[in-house]
């Protein structure tokens, strides 16, 4: 099969098949926000067990992303899809119907095992079924752009579904959706297999998940409570686990990831391109929620709903950066579109108390435009990069350097945001009052419900100008962070190669394998 070889109509068929399980993958890590004050009162759920339901999905996720993509890569990607798919269903009806909270913990975490399945599976599959690279930008483009939809609808979604049907609705829509997938994938989608598969590297996923998960939790951790010694021995073990398991890939027969890739700048240069937009676009988005929630006073569904403005300038970006990349080196486009990001971090500079929603709208639309443009380019430019046999591991090697960015977005630029807010409380605030104040908006914001109203409304200014200024020095530490990312990701990314020539064609069993459930 050449590089040259046209995708058909059936190909762009099987795309809208692939965008099933990343639409609702992605909506999994934010469905939850409106639903769980319902699950708190229906299952009695602490708040312990609160952290746990929502994170669970996402430390399971991004722990195993590197092992189903080599697993994937081995048994074949459209199997390994159809698996994850069966499973995604069944856990999401278990979540749904969930009788205690360790019941919807156990199925979040077996969603999770579900998601990184599906994830690598859907872009690796786009590698081997878009040889043209034209054509698989354009796919990429499409993938890029389901995938932010699904995060930026899951708030919206499950405010619908919870106005009409029960919590686990939010957990049931994903069913239908994945049975619709299991009757249509093995018709439309090809399977492939790694040629040359070799042994599972059982050790190697083990070390995988060592170094992952940790690191993680550690970040998450010290985000949300601050410095302590757990978290950071946490991430110390992740760390040296990382270290034993590049050194179990450099001497493995046949290991999961082939470090030969970071050779290529195109490859390491677009994951560290993708790992700071990740970054850039999560620590904002922390930021917004609670701008239009806690400063203007939106419910959460009207909050989500405006949320959905920015999508006017997101919708066009994907489209637009895959236009400019066939005329121009694509480093200068990554480096425009930084800059374009940046930009909106600009706008959020200027965002105050009594700003027009239509001031941080701008900048978040901005801000989203320009990082969805980096996010295409730089997929494309990872999965283009390497031979198609190791699309899989690619892949999930890059999902797995945006599920570190985030971590990142909400410890770096909220640890910068908190302790700006602290330091603009004022220090003589009434006794019983200071503590919950400094502790953030959210805190303060609850305390002030018990106040009286006139001193309620003295908390909160202060508490709002606060936020707000936090917000501004956040936003140009970002603006400063993008821009020096677009002069580094130009140098890096300028003049190197984004394609390589296709591998042997799998063989006429790999290719006619049938996927078994």
């Amino acid at each position: 099969m050449g590089s040259t070889e046209r995708a058909g109509r059936k190909e762009w068929i099987a795309l809208g098949v692939l965008a099933l399980p990343l639409l609702l993958v992605s909506m999994d890590v934010s469905v939850l926000y409106f639903a769980v004050p319902f699950i708190s009162a229906d299952l009695g759920v602490n708040a312990t067990e609160q952290l746990w339901i929502f994170d669970i999905y996402g430390f399971v996720l991004a722990g195993l992303l590197i092992t189903m993509g080599s697993l994937g890569d081995r048994i074949g990607r459209r199997r390994l899809l159809l698996f994850g798919a069966i499973g995604f269903g069944v856990a999401s009806v278990a979540a749904a119907y969930a009788q205690n909270p360790e019941q919807l913990i156990a199925a979040r975490a077996l969603l999770g095992i579900g998601g990184a399945t599906l994830m690598p599976s859907t872009l690796a599959l786009i590698r081997n079924m878009f040889h043209d690279p034209k054509q698989r930008s354009k796919a990429i483009a499409f993938w890029s752009a389901v995938m932010m939809g699904g995060i930026t609808l899951g708030p919206v979604l499950g405010g619908f579904l919870l106005e009409h049907f029960w919590w686990g609705s939010v957990f049931l829509i994903n069913t239908p959706a994945m049975v619709l997938l299991v009757v249509l994938a093995p018709v439309l989608l090809p399977e492939f297999k790694a040629a040359v598969r070799g042994r599972f590297d059982l050790l190697g996923s083990v070390l995988s998940l060592a170094a992952v998960l940790p690191v993680i939790w550690g970040i998450k951790e010290l985000a949300a409570h601050g410095m302590a010694a757990l978290p950071v021995v946490a991430i110390v073990a992740g760390l040296v686990f990382g270290v034993l398991f590049v050194q179990r890939q450099r001497t493995a027969a046949h290991p999961m990831v082939d470090l030969s890739m970071f050779r290529n700048r195109a490859f390491s240069g677009s994951l560290a391109a993708n790992t700071i937009g990740t970054l850039a676009l999560v620590g904002n988005a922390v930021f917004l929620t609670q701008y239009l929630q806690l400063v203007h006073g939106l419910s959460p569904l009207k909050a989500a709903l405006w949320s959905l403005a920015p999508s006017v300038l997101v919708g066009g970006a994907a489209p637009l950066a895959t236009a400019l990349a066939g005329k121009l080196d694509r480093a200068y486009v990554i480096g425009g579109a930084f800059v374009l990001a940046a930009s909106g971090y600009g706008v959020l500079t200027q965002v105050h108390v009594d700003s027009s929603l239509a001031v941080p709208l701008a900048g978040a639309g901005l801000l989203a435009a320009g990082l969805v443009m980096v996010m295409t380019l730089v997929t494309e430019a990872v999965v283009g990069s390497v031979a198609p046999e190791r699309a899989g591991s690619a892949s999930a090697v890059m999902e797995t350097c945006a599920e570190l960015g985030g971590a990142l977005g909400i410890a770096v630029l909220g640890s910068i945001g908190t302790a700006v807010y602290r330091a603009d409380v004022p220090s003589n605030l009434p006794a019983g009052i200071a503590a919950p104040v400094r502790e953030g908006l959210p805190a303060a914001t609850a305390a002030a419900a018990h106040l009286p109203a006139q001193l309620a409304d003295t908390v909160l200014a202060t508490a709002r100008h606060a936020f707000t200024h936090s917000m501004n020095v956040v936003a140009l530490v970002g603006a400063i962070l993008l821009l020096t990312t677009a002069v580094a990701a130009t140098l890096t990314l300028r003049g190197a190669t984004h394609t390589t020539a296709p591998a042997e064609a799998p063989t006429p069993e790999e290719a006619d394998l049938a996927p078994t459930a």
